[in-house]
């Protein structure tokens, strides 16, 4: 007795199957036709009905009759449920669902803008100006103040630069917890805020 779907089987199979984020998982085929291996099984047909309990063979002739799969869907179960199906129809639909889930995942970016410690009025209000376009398209903020040399010994001068920053910006984002230390640089992340 052969599967009508052998190749297909097979060549999906090595196919790997992704998640979001460009992540494999394990493969989690279940076992078609005649890969199933105990002796019995609970028999379930296309519609959902439970039939009974079947030996193997009654089930994949039983299967076979009505031009469907015979697929092993919980091998756990004493004895393993199988359930008749259009295994290579499943396999599109699953692809399918699983394509569409994965568009409709939307990422958010996290923009980073870089300033120094002594900026000037008019760097401050352009650097503002681009964080707010970037933030009023959905995105996150990271901005960092940089020091270099000496200028770490007063972090109290990039903290205000990030506090009046957050003020500008208050009427489209919220900070996401107060200037912290991170090195060499002071770093706040702007989150768009929520209605807007």
């Amino acid at each position: 007795m052969t599967s009508r779907y052998k190749y297909v089987i097979i060549h999906l199979n090595s196919f790997p199957v992704a998640t979001g984020r460009g992540r494999e998982i394990s493969d989690r085929r279940q076992r078609v036709n005649e890969e199933i291996t105990s002796r019995e099984v609970r028999l379930i047909d296309e519609a959902g009905q439970q039939l009974g309990i079947f030996s193997l063979r009654e089930a994949l002739a039983t299967a076979q009759a009505r031009e469907l799969d015979l697929v092993e869907v919980a091998p756990k179960a004493a004895p393993p449920v199988c359930r008749m199906m259009d295994y290579g129809k499943f396999l599109y639909q699953y692809t399918r669902k699983e394509r569409e889930a994965r568009r409709a995942q939307k990422s958010v970016e996290v923009k980073e803008v870089r300033l120094r410690p002594n900026v000037g009025e008019h760097d401050r209000a352009l650097k503002t100006k681009r964080m707010r376009a970037f933030i009023e398209d959905g995105s996150r903020v990271k901005v960092r103040v940089r020091f270099r040399g000496r200028e770490i010994t007063h972090p109290e001068i990039a903290q205000r630069l990030l506090e009046r920053i957050a003020e500008d910006l208050a009427d489209v984002a919220t900070p996401e917890g107060g200037p912290n230390m991170d090195g060499r640089s002071m770093l706040m992340v702007l989150a768009p805020a929520k209605g807007k």
